[in-house]
């Protein structure tokens, strides 16, 4: 039997989604309770490895399993057990082809950013602190450079172990808020460190720092060192993950072209 969790998690307190030499992590957390249950080693796996200190609205992870419980006793087994900064919010059967990173079709991330006099410590670690005011404008007007299939080599860290690294976005909005800015971006799928790596370079042209009439320019160097800087991982949010066409759709502008399934194969998220 395969089981599908939905879980949302504050990453604050973790090393990141997957196993680390030392740390807390998500993925520990999970297939703790898994060994318990099962008297051996259960592996899970998710639909995206989130890094150090980032955390997730929507998260799914998969196992197998030969226990016989329902959704409702799943649930409880994971919730009465996780740490606080962990929750699953849904469980159900999936057939056993299915295969949460490799059938996820898109993701979205948003990005949150405060301003004001001072730093306000109760936001610390869940939103970043931006004090200088941002150029709403400019940076909307530049996102829409990202939209589109691209090789992302400049927009993902150095780290990186992935060959192929072209991705599609789909859609990026910037959206003010009542105490500072959203950055909401849908795609096919993402690299290591690219939201935040997209997003600060957006925030530098909010300042005034760079043009973003250059973006095509960045994105065709494919050289890292063009893009700048990472913004911090406090402020970036796993938002959802889209495991079905008709999602995926909903939440895009009508006309969107969604890149085929063959596609997508060739792609590893």
């Amino acid at each position: 039997m395969r089981i599908l969790l939905q879980i949302t998690y504050n990453g604050a307190g973790f090393q990141g989604f997957q196993i680390q030499n030392e740390g807390r992590t998500v993925q520990y957390e999970l297939e703790r309770i898994l060994k318990r249950m099962h008297k051996t080693f259960v592996r899970i796996h998710p639909s995206s490895r989130t890094d150090k200190g980032v955390h997730a609205l929507c998260q799914y992870v998969h196992f197998d399993t030969p226990l016989k419980l329902t959704p409702a006793k799943w649930q409880h087994a994971f919730n009465s057990a996780l740490p606080d900064d962990i929750y699953v919010t849904a469980v159900r059967e999936i057939q056993e082809s299915y295969h949460s990173r490799y059938d996820c079709i898109g993701k979205a991330y948003r990005y949150k950013v405060y301003q004001g006099a001072h730093r306000d410590v109760m936001k610390n670690g869940r939103e970043t602190y931006i004090p200088d005011e941002l150029d709403l404008k400019r940076m909307q007007e530049a996102a829409q450079h990202f939209l589109g299939t691209h090789d992302f080599t400049s927009f993902c860290s150095a780290k990186t172990e992935i060959e192929n690294k072209e991705r599609t976005i789909y859609s990026f909005n910037v959206e003010k808020t009542a105490d500072g800015y959203d950055f909401h971006v849908i795609g096919s799928g993402f690299l290591y460190n690219m939201v935040r790596i997209m997003v600060q370079h957006l925030m530098d042209i909010g300042q005034g720092k760079k043009d973003g009439q250059d973006i095509p320019g960045v994105i065709q160097a494919r050289n890292r060192e063009k893009a700048g800087k990472t913004a911090p991982a406090e402020g970036l949010y796993l938002e959802k993950i889209y495991l079905t066409e008709e999602e995926l759709r909903a939440d895009l502008p009508d006309g969107t072209e969604i890149i085929s399934k063959r596609k997508r194969e060739r792609i590893t998220q």
